[in-house]
């Protein structure tokens, strides 16, 4: 008798090998996948192009913002540079005020000294205070101005005597009474001198002289030639 293989309706001819069962559902599997859609791609390029244009109006807003700002920034440094010049010039202004104020103080002493020099009065000890004195205000920049001769000026002479002379052809400073200070371009005290005026006539003199003279040369045919 011939045994029969359990599971086997038939068996398999000798040589062909057995196929394996395929499930159904592996047919729809092996199917190709859809294509993606037409109207994916122009969506993602407007994404991205407004991404850009929000990033591109934030930066505008940002160099807009950090344009005020640098423009505040020089504004302000260049009120703080007006404000260390202003206060500088007040700085020194202040000083010279104080420098003047003391200054115009020791006048008097200076004019003492100056008298005791002329008098010859400015001996030992008392000469050696004096110079140094002296010596102190120049630093501190005081000049002394006036001399004999000068032209006489209302800004920085104060006339306490006037006169005539004969031998000057504008007013004239003839004498120092007493001697003017400056610190700078600042005087402190105009210098007190007598004025010396022209003679009244004596120009008219001069000129009447100078006539006659110049008369003269053209009646004997002007000066010789070499």
């Amino acid at each position: 008798m011939t045994e029969e293989t359990p599971g086997f309706d038939e068996q398999q001819p000798q040589g062909q090998p057995q196929q394996p069962d395929v499930p159904s559902s592996g047919s729809e599997d092996a199917e190709p996948k859809a294509a993606p859609k037409e109207g994916a791609a122009p969506a993602g390029d407007a994404a991205a192009a407004a991404q850009v244009a929000g990033l591109t109006a934030q930066l505008d807003q940002v160099r807009t913002a950090l344009g005020e700002r640098t423009a505040d920034l020089q504004r302000l440094q260049a009120e703080y540079q007006n404000y260390r010049r202003r206060v500088e010039r007040d700085r020194i202004t202040v000083k010279e005020i104080a420098v003047a104020n003391l200054l115009t103080e020791l006048l008097p002493v200076l004019d003492d000294i100056g008298r005791a020099r002329e008098h010859g009065e400015l001996v030992g000890g008392f000469k050696s205070v004096a110079e140094s004195l002296e010596t102190v205000a120049a630093k501190m920049g005081l000049q002394q101005f006036g001399k004999e001769g000068e032209p006489f000026d209302p800004t920085i002479h104060e006339a306490l005597m006037h006169s005539y002379a004969p031998d000057v052809t504008e007013t004239t400073c003839v004498a120092i009474l007493q001697p003017g200070y400056r610190i700078g371009e600042r005087t402190i005290r105009p210098a007190r001198v007598a004025v010396a005026e022209p003679q009244p006539g004596a120009q008219t003199v001069k000129a009447d002289a100078e006539s006659a003279e110049t008369a003269d040369d053209k009646e004997n045919g002007g000066p010789d030639e070499g």
